[in-house]
């Protein structure tokens, strides 16, 4: 079982599984959240109080943007860089330092072109000296646990 809060990590371990042959399954499992959204990780022993609450707007902004690119899969047409734009500022004006906020299709992390389907939003942000990482699918709610 691999957990999918690294999507990336868990899609080159399914490759790398592939490649060589391997008789072993990769079995994803889901993102495990706080009651606030933050994807459980040992990084976050790292965020005080005051980060902890800017931390979780990396959920609740991704999650935005999956409903966003959906809505344009819906429609027929999505701009995915509009919406990396705009939600990689929406996480600055929360007071994160944003790495990236990309949409991807889930099979191997490509650029997805307007009509594609089985998508992803993904994000590295830095809050204060702890670096998160989340993702969120477009098109359907995200399976996760909250604790």
């Amino acid at each position: 079982m691999f957990g999918e809060k690294d999507f990336q990590q868990l899609l080159v371990i399914r490759r790398l599984v592939d490649d060589l042959g391997y008789p072993v399954r990769i079995l994803p499992v889901a993102t495990v959240r706080e009651p606030g959204g933050l994807a459980l990780s040992s990084r976050n022993q790292y965020l005080d109080s005051v980060e902890r609450i800017a931390a979780t707007a990396l959920s609740a902004v991704l999650r935005d943007a999956a409903e966003r690119v959906a809505g344009g899969m819906a429609g027929g047409m999505a701009d995915h860089r509009a919406v990396e734009r705009e939600a990689a500022e929406q996480l600055r004006l929360k007071g994160l330092r944003v790495d990236y906020v990309a949409v991807r299709r889930c099979s191997d992390l490509a650029e997805a072109s307007p009509h594609e389907r089985d998508l992803r939003v993904l994000a590295a942000a830095w809050c204060g000296r702890t670096r998160l990482i989340d993702n969120w699918p477009a098109g359907a709610p995200a399976a996760s646990a909250v604790v």
